[in-house]
Parts: structure tokens; sequence; C-alpha cells
């Protein structure tokens, strides 16, 4: 017997990894080399430009929307999602992403799947300024249905120390920015989906809420990476704390990020609920509160600035590309009240 006997084909591991060394060498930078085949990856921080580093770490995956890729026969995106959920983790924490490295397990490798999936982590790593000098590709038969594939995804990024976020110095008054989402991004897959079964919809059909794409295109919209943005914000001291808002949505992140004394107020009346959303709480019944818990529901990214601050970190933001609304406000906290309030969106329902 051979090891393609028993379902690994060794040889369409090693075209995948020739097919995607250009994509890794197209994400070099300072401090690496970004080449692939060595047991291990090395970076250097000083050549990055750091003199007094402290490295900050993340790792993620992009939960069942991987379901809809692969319903959807779509993989060219799902690999933006996962540089996405890792480095908007680390941007939070003031950090810049600097390299990257991915696990990708499936039951039959797939070459051109597998390399349309390593071109969209490449793409992320490119958008993120990281390296991508890695990762492990196991083929294991019997562990996944046909076609079904798993993904995750882990990161290490570098501030100077003392330069750390959330500052400690978040107070009442300090004003709420939002910055646009692309979509669902990666969090509330399982409702999705769910709500999708609900329709009756096949994912080749015309989105509802964008006519234009089909229902698979229109949800797998990747993940937006906040990264250039937010440390052009951060860099230039106009912000306090970040939260990405992941799984949890806009009521169970925020308060990750502040102190106990406060409350962040945020008014859901100062944006406009995008189409995707609407479908999703109008087809499945879900009810505003549930939406604000389990989705981004159109922020993506929720930052705190002190008043004066806030225009000038708006204009920064908005110089790299960002949609920013101002959302709302910090209070102070009476007694053990939830630290993140949502006010105004039954105008969602």
């Amino acid at each position: 017997m051979t090891y393609r006997d028993a379902g690994v084909d060794i040889d369409a591991g090693e075209a995948l990894v020739e097919a995607i060394k250009p994509l890794a060498k197209s994400t070099a930078r300072s401090g690496a080399t970004a080449g692939l085949g060595g047991f291990g990856a090395l970076f250097d921080p000083r050549a990055a430009g750091f003199k007094d580093p402290i490295l900050v770490a993340t790792t993620d995956g992009v939960g069942t929307k991987l379901k809809v890729a692969i319903l959807a026969g779509k993989h060219d995106t799902v690999g933006i999602d996962l540089v996405a959920m890792c480095v908007n983790d680390l941007v939070v924490q003031g950090a810049e992403p600097l390299f990257f490295l991915d696990y990708f397990a499936t039951g039959k490798l797939d070459v051109a799947a597998g390399k349309a999936i390593v071109a969209g982590i490449a793409e992320g790593c490119r958008d993120a300024g990281c390296a991508l000098v890695g990762g492990e590709t196991a083929e294991m038969p019997g562990m996944y249905a046909h076609g079904d594939y798993d993904l995750a995804g882990f990161s290490v990024g570098a501030a100077e120390r003392g330069t750390l976020l959330p500052r400690e110095d978040v107070v009442a008054g300090d004003v709420l920015l939002g910055l646009a989402s692309s979509g669902v991004h990666s969090n509330g897959y399982s409702l999705v989906r769910r709500v999708v079964e609900r329709s009756g919809l096949d994912y080749s059909a015309a989105a509802p809420f964008a006519p234009a794409l089909t229902l698979g295109e229109a949800l797998l919209a990747p993940t937006r990476i906040y990264v250039r943005s937010c440390l052009a914000a951060v860099r230039a001291g106009t912000l306090k704390a970040l939260a990405h808002i992941t799984g949890g949505g806009l009521i169970e992140n925020v308060p990750r990020v502040l102190p106990d004394g406060v409350v962040a107020e945020i008014d859901a009346t100062t944006w406009t609920l995008p189409p995707v959303f609407g479908w999703l709480a109008r087809e499945g019944g879900v009810v505003p509160q549930e939406m604000a818990r389990t989705f981004n529901c159109g922020i993506g990214m929720v930052l705190v600035a002190a008043a004066a601050d806030a225009d000038e970190a708006i204009r920064i933001l908005e110089s790299h590309g960002e949609t920013v609304f101002r959302i709302g406000r910090i209070r102070a906290r009476a007694g053990d009240e939830p630290q993140s309030q949502v006010a105004g969106f039954e105008t969602w329902a």
C-alpha cells in the first residue's frame, strides 16, 4: 500500500507549496524574507524599525462562513477574512502586524481551491502590511466530509514598550467613533445560514439585498482590514482605545477595552443599517437586541477619542479610506449597569 492509497497525496501537497511560493513572496516586508520551505521562519523586529518592542500574538478562524464558501464554490476571499480576524485584533492593542501563518486542513486536497484560499491570505497580508512566513497544509481523509476544509490563522505584531492600548485615561466625555464594516465580516454565520435555509434561496440566486450579486457572493464579502488607518490614528496620538466588533457584536465587544467606571452609550440612529442586516433581521425574525449582540450591524470597529482629538482622528481615518461615524460618547457608570448600551436600534426593525 501507499500513502496515496490511504487518501493522502504528497504530490498534490508539494504542487500546492510550489503554487503558493510566489504568493508568499509578494508579502515580503522589512524584518522577514517571506520565503517558504524551511522548518521555521525568522523575523527581526529591529530590521522592522522597532527599538524596544513588546510582541502581541493572536489566533483566529473564519468560522462557519467557510460553509458558505464551500456551498457557493467560491474560495478566493475567505483567506482575507482569516487575516482580518487576526490583524484587526492586533491593531486594537496598538500593535503593527509583522507576520502571519495559516493552517489549512481538508479531507482531500484540491490544489486549485487551496491556491485560491492562499491567494486570499496573501492579499490580506499585503493589505495589513505583514509577511506570510509559513503555514501548514494538512490532508486528513476521514476527518472532513468531501469538499470540506477548515482554516486557522496566527499573527504576531509589535508595539514599542509603553505604547500599548487601551490607554488608562478613558473618561466620561470621550467620543465614540465607528468605522463602517464591509458586510457581515466573519461572525454570526451559523445564524446567517439558518436564515438562508428559512428563505429557501440557493447561494447562486440573486441576493435580495444586492440584486447585482449572487447571495453567496454578497455574504462572502471579505472582512475589512483596518490596520493601516487605525495605526495612523494611533501613532498620531488621537485614539485612546479600539474595539474590534466580532462575535458578541456591539454589546459584548466594546466593554473589553473600557475601565470599570465608564459606560459606552451608542446611538444606533447615527448610521444607516446596511441592507444585508435588514434582510437578515426581516427574513429571520431576528429582534434588534439579538442583532446588536450577534452582528457588527455596519460598524466593524469602535474607537474612543478625547473630544478635542475626535476631528483630527476622523480626518486621518477618512484620509485612509474609512467611512467614519460619530456613534456616541463615554459617560460615568452607575453601579454595575452594562458597559455598552445601544439606544435607537428599534429603528432597525
